[in-house]
């Protein structure tokens, strides 16, 4: 008599034990996500069929214990799946492109708020360092009368850019090049500039292997305080924007402070600093 075919139930749970051993922060999801990424099933599908003991073909096990096996090394879940939510979208990501987290949702919240209430029918906005395009597409599909610019120096991350961009039919202009001196043509017509640049110091190595190992350094770095990025973007915003017009920038927990100086130096009005949902300071904001 040949075995009985594993159920989802035991494969997950022995991907939960390796996950929880490899010391990933949320075995039970990524177990959930991954089994639903071989099966094409929703989360909440994949938790029916464990609790009603449904079966695992061997060719969908032999795939699962795979993904389990890569995702113990700690690559990301989203290179795995190829995937990443992102508010209302699900992203491509991959190899040289840094991978949108959930705080930056909070992020593109604040932009949308600020590109909503201009008074303009067709308000144009820019994302400095898209990325894998999060931030732009975002205000893109939230805000569809808006006309958004994105900008990206890495070839690498610009194919996710492009594919992203593709795949939602937005209405985003990339532009591969330095955020320092992109996009000169409409200087002064822009209201709200928006940016999750590199603002990690040099010195300090990022705690989780998934940022250290696999998003790209260029991603990542900002000189030897963290602030590099942030004064080229400080000084090209005053170019793009309006006056009146909103800027946005992501940064780590310790920077509010330093980086509202920065920009009370350059001349920005009101800066603010604003937390994520953790209650952790994400994000400080200016008028121009």
């Amino acid at each position: 008599m040949s075995s009985p075919h594993p159920t989802i139930a035991s494969a997950l749970g022995s991907a939960r034990s390796v996950f929880s051993e490899a010391e990933i922060p949320s075995p039970e999801v990524d177990a959930l996500l991954l089994m639903g990424h071989v099966l094409g099933l929703s989360r909440g599908e994949v938790l029916v069929k464990e609790l009603t003991g449904a079966s695992l073909a061997p060719r969908d096990a032999e795939a699962f214990g795979d993904l389990v096996a890569r995702r113990a090394t700690r690559e990301p879940l989203q290179h795995i799946t190829g995937l990443a939510p992102f508010r209302s979208l699900e992203l491509h990501v991959g190899p040289g492109v840094f991978v949108p987290r959930p705080e930056t949702e909070g992020v593109a919240q604040i932009a949308i708020d600020a590109l909503r209430a201009v008074a303009d029918p067709s308000p144009v906005a820019v994302d400095l360092g898209t990325g894998s395009g999060a931030l732009a597409l975002a205000m893109a599909t939230e805000v569809p009368n808006a006309h958004v610019h994105a900008v990206e120096l890495s070839p690498e991350a610009a194919v996710w850019t492009q594919r992203n961009i593709a795949a939602t039919g937005a209405r985003v202009d990339l532009v591969v090049g330095d955020m320092g001196t992109s996009l000169q043509d409409i200087d002064g017509t822009v209201s709200v500039v928006v940016s999750n640049p590199p603002y990690i110091p040099l010195g300090m190595v990022p705690r989780d292997p998934e940022v250290r190992l696999f998003d790209p350094a260029l991603a990542l770095y900002g000189g030897d305080d963290g602030l590099d990025v942030i004064r080229s973007l400080s000084k090209r915003a005053l170019g793009l924007l309006m006056p009146g017009g909103t800027l946005v920038i992501e940064h780590g927990e310790q920077q509010g402070p330093a980086i509202r100086a920065l920009l009370s130096d350059e001349g920005w009005r009101a800066a603010a600093t604003h937390p994520d949902f953790t209650g952790r300071d994400r994000a400080t904001t200016a008028l121009r």
